[in-house]
């Protein structure tokens, strides 16, 4: 408990810093959040042009879709708010300033992650919040305090998920320097996750739930709330999906700062 505390009260001084220097720059904050919004309703409007020319996406709804979304965008929130800092990793490894998290008595990943925070991805849980509304609404889905805490738990297991696959595919930077081909394919592969896992067949779709497994981002949790009667014990395993793949991830890290030797002389 001790030690929760203490982190918990580190990881608020160091947060502070960086959004006092990040207050400086308002004008980005703002033009950001703006074009997230912007992209967002982008997103909506292609399923809506989409369904206007076919019934239904291989057998789910319009409003189905947009709660899929919804879910997806509130899963990938945590990632973009908490674990922006890695995609400055590579640069750090390249130039060898990433040496110096060796000499600080906390845990590494913690004091890494946490030198900075997306602040605008704080919009996107507003967009991801409201798809979700709507579309409850339209499907005319009940909301009982049971349900709301399966969704709560649900989303945390996503978003384990899909941290994990994009901090892996940085961590690539190690062993390779540059893994920013690695993290533009892991990211491309993680926006499948806002589609039905019904739309992929045979070895795509196990590659998706076995290997890489996406759809316990969006597409399986959401099941439990739009179509329960059809999920499988599978759907109910994410939270174990969500925290065996975040170890998988945290052991690449442990390997990859273990194997780290700076830049040379």
């Amino acid at each position: 408990m001790r030690t929760l505390r203490r982190y918990t009260k580190l990881y608020f001084l160091i947060v502070s810093q960086y959004v006092k220097a990040r207050m400086q720059y308002r004008a980005d904050f703002i033009i950001s959040s703006i074009g997230m919004v912007f992209v967002s309703i982008a997103t909506v409007l292609t399923f809506r042009v989409l369904f206007n020319s076919i019934p239904n996406l291989a057998g789910w709804s319009f409003d189905e879709i947009v709660f899929i979304y919804g879910f997806f965008m509130l899963a990938v929130t945590p990632l973009q708010i908490f674990f922006d800092h890695v995609w400055w990793l590579r640069y750090e490894v390249q130039d060898g300033s990433f040496i110096k998290y060796y000499f600080r008595p906390i845990n590494m990943m913690f004091y890494y992650m946490s030198e900075i925070v997306d602040l605008k991805g704080i919009v996107q849980v507003f967009l991801g919040a409201a798809a979700l509304v709507y579309a409850s609404i339209q499907l005319e889905l009940v909301w009982t305090p049971l349900r709301v805490l399966l969704l709560l738990i649900m989303l945390f297991s996503s978003s384990l998920v899909t941290i994990s696959i994009l901090t892996i595919a940085a961590y690539t930077c190690f062993w390779t320097t540059n893994s920013y081909p690695v993290m533009a394919l892991a990211l491309k592969i993680r926006d499948f996750a806002q589609y039905p896992m019904s739309v992929f067949e045979g070895f795509s779709r196990f590659v998706f739930t076995y290997l890489i497994p996406i759809g316990f981002i969006a597409f399986y949790p959401a099941q439990l709330f739009l179509r329960p009667e059809e999920v499988s014990l599978l759907v109910y395993l994410s939270p174990l999906v969500g925290i065996g793949f975040f170890a998988l991830a945290y052991l690449v890290w442990h390997k990859g700062v273990n194997s780290y030797s700076g830049t040379g002389s």
